[in-house]
């Protein structure tokens, strides 16, 4: 007997419907994230009088962006490989205008408070015995120019499991900069002093006379 699930009572007796399980083959199905504003305002029907908890504290001020949202910004970006015009044109399908330039200050402004904790990581991390560097090039739009310029990113990454050192848990740190310049890697591993495992780039052997033994990879 085919049951309309969206009746609350048993056709033949009319006893009310509970969900007794399921069966059938498995389907996965997709809700869309959805967007909302936060901040709801209540009224008192009794005396009028209106209601309205404080406004929270903006991680970017006068923004509109919670935590959360930027939270997925973020992830987005750097994890998903999504254009900010790309993500622009998403917000817009679910009805909200976020230009690209705005959703540019919102990264700039997360960047901001992820900062000490980036310098957190390097903090724990240049304070290793063994540490693996690369850098890589990485397309950087050239403002008024109609085209991209190369800058590069460094990478200082820790992981000592599989040759049984300490104890200490595998991380990494990427640090930005315009060019592949030796001073880069200098002034990032200013506070380093053991061994720096890396390729054959020529800039890496300026940091020999600051303590730092080279391994080659």
């Amino acid at each position: 007997m085919n049951l309309d699930l969206t009746v609350e009572a048993y056709p033949c007796c009319g006893g009310a419907l509970h969900l007794a399980g399921e069966t059938g083959s498995e389907m996965l199905d997709w809700v869309p994230a959805r967007l909302r504003v936060l901040r709801p305002k209540y009224g008192c029907r009794s005396c009028g009088k209106l209601h309205q908890a404080a406004a929270p504290e903006r991680p970017i001020a006068k923004g509109l962006a919670t935590p959360g949202l930027l939270a997925h910004v973020l992830v987005s970006k750097y994890c998903d490989h999504l254009p900010l015009y790309q993500q622009s044109q998403m917000f817009a399908r679910q009805g909200v205008e976020l230009d690209r330039s705005t959703l540019a200050n919102w990264v700039g402004g997360a960047a901001w408070w992820l900062e000490p904790l980036r310098d957190r990581l390097a903090e724990d991390l240049f304070g290793s015995q063994k540490l693996f560097a690369d850098d890589t090039p990485i397309p950087v739009l050239d403002p008024g120019r109609g085209r991209t310029k190369a800058g590069r990113l460094w990478v200082y990454a820790r992981d000592d499991r599989p040759w049984g050192g300490r104890a200490d848990p595998p991380g990494a740190v990427y640090f930005y900069t315009p060019n592949r310049k030796a001073e880069r890697p200098i002034t990032h591993l200013e506070k380093f002093k053991g061994i720096l495992q890396v390729d054959g780039y020529p800039g890496f052997e300026q940091l020999v006379p600051k303590g730092i033994a080279l391994a080659a990879c």
